[in-house]
């Protein structure tokens, strides 16, 4: 019999798996599985957390919008948060959506705005006395990418605004993105030139925003849709989010000429079914509707839950479908032996693209949909993006086709194949499989671990092939020599590649740990190892009992770093990295020193603080050794009371947590910095 899996585990993977997949979609633009896959993962979740709240950790994606940006750009913090929106997929979760926000209005009846909701890229632009200063990406939320260069060239963006009539300093919010004609004649360019094409408009305006060159993003025919006013200083602004968009309006922002207003449920039902039908007829891609409340005291008085504002939704359209045929089912090896199967399709148009291929996740999802080869099956492009098969068409023949079943036997190795017990994934045993190596290596030089520029999958392929890399610590040993014998490398791209490796060598511990492909170790974890731990040789001394005291770690992370570091061959690896120069330690980017007397503590932070903004305040609390959570549980070491704080007073009350005033919380952590 299986042992269930214990709540914290489950939390534990699934907080792994979101982060990964935010960092497919924010920081690479890549996704790999569908929105409707990521929202179930989102709420299963949000329900076990909601179960355990003693479980959430200010870490939890549940308590931040994407991911971290990349480094390419600088990082500007947002001084008011840019929230995720809640989904909402019929007509049954939107009347639940608007009968909760009533009662928490006491029955106030209120008008909604309607907005159709873009398909591109959230950023927040900053004006200084008329002028535009910064501009910046979504990120985390809370930090984004200074993109302001790319931004100025988009001419749909102002550079200046009437002094007169614009506060001395605000900040509007709006989504980039790329109409779908000038996207067809991107590719067909990109095509000509024998470049790669862009999957999507969405992630063509991405990549086109976010290019180190604005002179490449100015080429690229971006345009924007200003959505909301961020902050405002030193002008009186309107009461509400309609007139606020038509002052905007009159500035010479660029507003949506598609929004309504409405006055029931009813009303914003219709909106959502006109423009689902009429979407197509749209000049730029579209995948739902975004529903708020118009008067802003309401948008304040209904405030935020964790990632997503009370006050507004998102009706999502229903995926774009077709029918085609399931030819085959691939199996591809990841980096951890993971046995990863795909549908091969007949390549079929869903929703102006040509789809041949299709995520199967694992054999458990492929039985549950009873998918067999040479079914007719619907696909479908959840959120308009990621191909996915919704489910097969039922025919005579179907109970005549042979069942799925994974394989036995590696296809790449030809070694036995397992599925642990409490996995969903099969895996290889062979850790010296050609196709795991390969993969260790495309993620060790990936932009997220050790971001080695121009070593990209094809040389990375190139190299492994012809035995020059065999681990992760080979690429530090590579010559100028080694690397003009590969096809296609002239002396100029050889010369950046030995730069790239040699500038790889200064990343802090946390990208080296997550580069390294620990099972079960993310991004976020290994930057929490790192911060914990401080050096390599500290963490691979660590006990499990080390280990598992850290936020949001538990035994099944802890087993999967004990296991690695009791490898050889991963300390003989390590200790190539070092002999080559790798850096060992976070440095600078490390906990503080021991003995703060924030170290370990939970803080949480209520009503308005008059001395600095709440960024400020959970920034010095985490420079300090503490974390910054969000709720108050049984966890949470103080809160920090500010003016006309919130129902997080009366919790802490209840639980008996220690309440500090504003002043009182200067002074710790003035006595903690001095």
């Amino acid at each position: 019999m299986v042992d269930a899996v214990r709540p914290e585990e489950r939390i534990a993977w699934l907080r792994e798996q979101i982060n990964l997949h935010n960092y497919y979609y924010y920081v690479l633009d890549s996704p790999r599985i569908s929105d409707a896959e990521y929202d179930a993962l989102m709420r299963e979740l949000r329900e076990l957390e909601a179960e355990h709240p003693e479980l959430i950790t200010p870490d939890s994606p549940t308590q931040r919008v994407g991911a971290a940006p990349v480094e390419a750009f600088g990082v500007v913090e947002h001084r008011e948060p840019l929230l995720s929106l809640g989904n909402v997929f019929n007509y049954e979760e939107l009347r639940a959506w608007h009968k909760r926000a009533l009662g928490l209005l006491e029955g106030e009846p209120f008008e909604m705005v309607c907005e159709l909701k873009m398909d591109g890229l959230a950023v927040a632009l900053t004006y200084e006395n008329g002028l535009f200063v910064t501009g910046a990406t979504r990120g985390d939320g809370w930090r984004g990418e200074d993109v302001t260069r790319n931004l100025r060239t988009i001419r749909s963006i102002p550079l200046s605004v009437p002094k007169d009539t614009a506060p001395p300093r605000f900040e509007v919010r709006g989504e980039v993105y790329l109409p779908k004609a000038s996207f067809r004649k991107l590719n067909e360019s990109r095509a000509g030139e024998g470049l790669p094409l862009f999957a999507n408009p969405r992630n063509a305006a991405a990549g086109s925003l976010r290019q180190l060159d604005p002179q490449v993003t100015a080429k690229r025919p971006l345009d924007i849709f200003i959505y909301a006013l961020g902050w405002a200083e030193g002008r009186a602004m309107p009461s509400t989010h309609w007139e606020t968009l038509e002052y905007l309006r009159s500035l010479g922002f660029k507003i949506s000429p598609y929004n309504t207003r409405v006055r029931t449920i009813e009303e914003a039902e219709e909106y959502h079914r006109r423009w689902e039908e009429k979407r197509e007829s749209l000049p730029f891609e579209v995948d739902g509707v975004v529903i708020k409340v118009d008067r802003l005291d309401f948008q304040r008085r209904l405030g935020a839950v964790a990632r997503e504002p009370r006050w507004a939704i998102a009706y999502k359209f229903a995926s774009i479908q077709a029918t085609t045929v399931l030819k085959d089912i691939g199996i591809n090896v990841g980096r951890t032996g993971s046995l990863n199967p795909y549908a091969i399709l007949e390549p079929v148009k869903v929703g102006g693209v040509t789809v041949q291929h299709a995520t199967l996740h694992n054999e458990d999802y492929i039985r549950e949909k009873d998918l067999r080869v040479g079914d007719r099956v619907i696909v479908q492009r959840a959120g308009d993006v990621i191909p996915e098969i919704v489910a097969a068409v039922p025919d005579e023949e179907h109970e005549h086709r042979p069942p799925f079943k994974m394989p036995d036997r590696c296809p790449v190795c030809g070694a036995e194949v397992i599925r642990p017990i409490g996995e969903a994934m099969h895996r290889c045993t062979n850790m010296a499989c050609p196709a795991q190596a390969l993969e260790r290596l495309k993620h060790f030089v990936s932009r997220g671990a050790m971001d080695i520029e121009g070593v990209g999958e094809k040389l990375c392929t190139a190299l492994f092939e012809r035995g020059l890399v065999k681990n992760v610590a080979d690429f530090y040993y590579l010559t100028r020599e080694q690397l003009l014998e590969v096809e296609r490398m002239g002396e100029k791209s050889v010369s950046n590649i030995l730069a790239s490796i040699e500038a790889s060598k200064d990343r802090p511990l946390g990208r080296l740990v997550f580069g390294l492909g620990i099972e079960h170790v993310g991004s976020e974890t290994a930057n929490l190892l790192a911060r914990r731990f401080q050096t390599m040789d500290r963490l691979a001394q660590a006990t499990e009992a080390e280990l598992t005291a850290i936020p949001s770690i538990g035994p099944r992370i802890a087993e999967s770093v004990l296991a690695f570091f009791r490898q050889k061959q991963n300390l003989d690896i390590i200790q190539r990295l070092r002999e080559a120069g790798v850096r060992m330690d976070q440095g600078s980017e490390g906990e503080p020193q021991a003995g703060s007397p924030l170290a370990g503590k939970t803080f949480v932070l209520t009503g308005k603080l008059e001395s600095l903004t709440r960024e400020e305040a959970e920034s010095r609390i985490r420079s300090l050794g503490g974390t910054a959570a969000s709720s108050v549980s049984k966890k949470t070491s103080y809160v920090v009371v500010g003016a006309d704080p919130g129902s997080k007073l009366e919790k802490a009350r209840a639980l008996g947590i220690p309440i500090l005033t504003e002043s009182e919380f200067l002074k710790l952590i003035g006595g903690a910095q001095g």
